[in-house]
């Protein structure tokens, strides 16, 4: 049997979803909600804080508790990775017209914020492993953040990891000026004849540390994130670019179709 504070979170629930109160619209005082189901206030509290935690709504110090305005959905498909392949070879004009994120969002280069960070890094034991290399290996870590220009916050929060001897045959590679580059990382791969043959990815869900729930605008709690690895491995079996993933639970889905074989 389902207990008072499930049943007024079930019935706010839905108000919200049918559009009363609507996005970024003030829910009754506390005190109201007091008055209207006729339970006291720490099980009105109790049924918010449900709320809060799916995403439905987010407490304001000071101001009340608002219905959270719905942020861009990401698309993320397996079927991203064929073609971003496919445009490494197409030309720089071609290349330039649309991104990665545009193909997830539906947006176009223009509603976008995009910012790159470059850093030099030693590889811990793990990036280590993944890349089948000594400890301590010179590898080149890029993060990356990207929104919509009308939002606050990221889509996702990325960091990605490239063998620098590698890729500083071409110096260009090494420069977080270039970003962002068309085409993305196969295409720059591309340029230094290393052509990405598989990718794996791995994915797994937990809270948000402190740090990911503030940049990804996560305040609400109770959202949770995956953390999707992904690793590029080449023609000849090396690993060339080992990334991780934050994405936040409120704005991603994963969608991975899969032919299979007809008999």
């Amino acid at each position: 049997m389902a207990k008072a504070y499930e049943k007024i979170a079930d019935t706010l629930r839905q108000e919200i979803r049918s559009g009363e109160p609507g996005p970024g619209q003030r829910l009754p005082s506390e005190t109201k909600l007091v008055e209207r189901f006729k339970f006291s206030l720490p099980t009105i509290q109790h049924a918010l804080r449900v709320l809060a935690a799916e995403g439905l709504i987010e407490k304001q110090h000071g101001r009340g508790n608002f219905v959270r305005r719905p942020r861009q959905l990401v698309l993320r498909t397996s079927e991203r990775h064929q073609w971003e392949k496919d445009r490494a070879r197409q030309s720089l004009d071609e290349r330039l017209k649309t991104g990665a994120t545009e193909h997830d969002t539906g947006l176009t280069v223009g509603d976008l914020v995009f910012s790159a960070e470059y850093h030099e890094d030693a590889a811990t034991p793990h990036l280590a492993a993944v890349f089948g290399v000594p400890e301590g290996t010179k590898l080149l870590r890029r993060e990356y953040r990207t929104r919509y220009e009308v939002e606050d916050f990221p889509f996702n929060l990325v960091t990605s990891y490239l063998l620098y001897d590698t890729v500083a045959v071409n110096p260009d590679l090494t420069d977080a000026s270039r970003e962002p580059w068309p085409g993305g990382t196969q295409s720059q791969l591309h340029t230094i004849g290393i052509e990405v043959d598989r990718v794996e990815e791995r994915v797994t869900a937990r809270p948000p540390t402190p740090e990911e729930a503030e940049e990804l605008g996560l305040l609400a709690g109770g959202i949770a994130v995956m953390v999707l690895r992904k690793t590029s491995i080449d023609t000849a079996g090396r690993v060339v670019d080992y990334s991780e993933v934050i994405l936040p639970g409120d704005r991603t889905e994963l969608y991975f179709p899969t032919s299979l074989t007809r008999w």
